[in-house]
């Protein structure tokens, strides 16, 4: 006779079941540590605050200790090997329950209230360093003078600001040259600053990376480079010759168009970039190769015009004239020996 099966028991056998594993994972605690986490300063809400890890935005956690069911532990670590996990802390210490006071922050108390930390499922035991010291720098409002510079931070002298300052909260002993705020234009922007003005926000450097930008931005124009140039002669130009190792010491070199390669140089330049060019070492330069000590032919070669390289770049000189081609011969050096 079959007897009927009671699913009620079964159920029951199934639940405990299921509850003793849960119970055996919640029991059976695992701890791990990881290590590159940082904490960062969230931005403040107020302006006239400056916080930091000593001058420096963020600052890395060497190693943080976790604690959790081996579930969660296993969990936890295979989203860091995949690095679906990133663990990046940020800190407001004006509302965090953290703070020990207001220049020093208790990491692990931080790091147990942390929404990442907790979805985890998981606790932090222990991390190091376990104490965090904070700078907390009140700021005061000034007025700044805008100044604009390119890409490498060069002046771009020709631009128009308008207006030419903006108030912006600094440290209160920044005096003098330090009462400057930036505007930053790429090539792009600068060549587009010539046909209209475009709005950009200046901004200043608290500490290297850490900046702050002005709520209002300023309009820049910058006239055309034409307009700025103009025409000079460089009148004494001198001649350097380049060669490679192999052939310093084996060839001399002559020139047979000399006169026409330290002729007067035509150039179109701002005043201050003539100045630099004159000041350059050597304002054309004759570059030879190593393949042209195995050449048969007469051997010619463009020079180079030794601009100095910012006002190159800024296209601040150029050359005026069709460039020169020097006509030159190599000589083989031979070495007496003594009698």
């Amino acid at each position: 006779m079959v007897e009927k099966l009671n699913y009620g028991k079964i159920m029951a056998v199934v639940l405990i079941t299921v509850l003793i594993w849960v119970w055996a994972d919640l029991a059976l605690n695992e701890e791990f540590s990881v290590s590159g986490g940082t904490i960062s300063m969230a931005k403040s809400t107020r302006p006239n605050l400056w916080v930091s890890f000593n001058d420096e935005p963020s600052v890395s956690i060497n190693k943080i200790v976790l604690k959790g069911p081996a579930s969660k532990t296993a969990d936890a670590k295979r989203k860091l090997k995949e690095g679906s996990l990133i663990l990046e802390f940020f800190l407001d210490p004006q509302q965090e329950k953290a703070m020990l006071s207001p220049n020093e922050l208790d990491v692990v108390t931080f790091l147990k209230q942390s929404d990442r930390i907790r979805q985890l499922g998981l606790t932090v035991k222990s991390c190091d360093p376990n104490r965090l010291s904070i700078n907390v720098v009140e700021l005061v409002k000034k007025s700044l003078l805008v100044v604009c510079v390119d890409e490498d931070q060069n002046p771009v002298k020709t631009a128009a600001i308008e207006p030419a300052q903006v108030d912006m909260f600094v440290p209160k002993d920044w005096e003098g040259a330090k009462l400057e705020a930036k505007v930053s234009l790429t090539r792009s922007e600068i060549n587009q600053a010539k046909l209209s003005a475009i709005e950009k926000a200046p901004y200043i450097e608290l500490a290297p990376g850490q900046t702050r930008v002005s709520v209002k931005p300023v309009k820049i124009t910058t006239p055309p480079e034409e307009e700025l140039l103009g025409d000079y002669s460089i009148t004494t130009a001198t001649l350097g010759i380049t060669l490679s190792a192999i052939l310093q010491g084996k060839y001399g070199v002559v020139l047979t168009n000399l006169d026409e390669v330290i002729r007067p140089i035509t150039i179109r330049a701002t005043p201050d970039a003539k100045r630099a060019y004159e000041k350059m070492p050597y304002q054309v330069i004759l570059e030879i190769d190593d393949e042209d000590a195995k050449s048969t032919e007469p051997l010619r070669r463009e020079l180079v015009y030794n601009f100095p390289p910012e006002y190159d770049r800024r296209d601040e000189i150029t050359l005026n004239q069709q460039p020169v081609t020097a006509r030159f011969k190599l000589i083989p050096l031979t070495s007496e020996q003594p009698q």
